[in-house]
């Protein structure tokens, strides 16, 4: 967990830093993956300048637990004064999936409530995004709980 937070601090430390660099956000479409507590693949579309929806797709397979989610995010991106091609974003999600114990052979529904909190950067000239955020979410089956270890890096080419 520690290597992951060293790696998102470095990483917006980076994208706050390239002043040289001029980027913005031209983009309608972005595809990629996403890197962090839940390693997946990333699909972001602007519905408008400001709105966009996420969807990530993923899989993991730790200590005997195989897992599956698909959550979706609506998010509201708002630029950062002489910062071109940065946006910070917010907005709220869900996300449904599977949990299967393979050593007791029993399977759950996943369900929570997921929210979003990010950076957003395009490069200019060159189709690549990156996105560095934090969703938590309120697990609401199998248990209720809490989960706030959302962290993420995603990158992705743009199209």
């Amino acid at each position: 967990m520690r290597k992951l937070l060293l790696l998102c601090l470095t990483a917006g430390i980076v994208l706050f830093t390239q002043t040289d660099l001029k980027a913005q956000q031209t983009y309608k479409n972005a595809l990629g993956g996403r890197l962090g507590t839940a390693n997946g693949i990333t699909f972001k579309t602007f519905m408008t300048g400001d709105r966009a929806l996420d969807f990530i797709l993923n899989f993991s397979d730790n200590n005997n637990v195989s897992t599956f989610r698909f959550t979706g995010l609506y998010e509201i991106h708002n630029d950062i004064n002489n910062a071109p091609g940065l946006r910070w974003y917010y907005g709220p999600g869900a996300t449904v999936g599977s949990r299967k114990d393979k050593s007791h052979d029993d399977s759950d529904l996943l369900v929570s409530i997921d929210g979003v909190l990010g950076l957003d950067y395009k490069f200019n000239g060159a189709p690549i995004n990156l996105a560095l955020d934090w969703k938590p979410a309120i697990e609401i089956t199998p248990n209720t709980e809490f989960d706030a270890e959302g962290f993420g890096l995603s990158i992705r080419f743009t199209f």
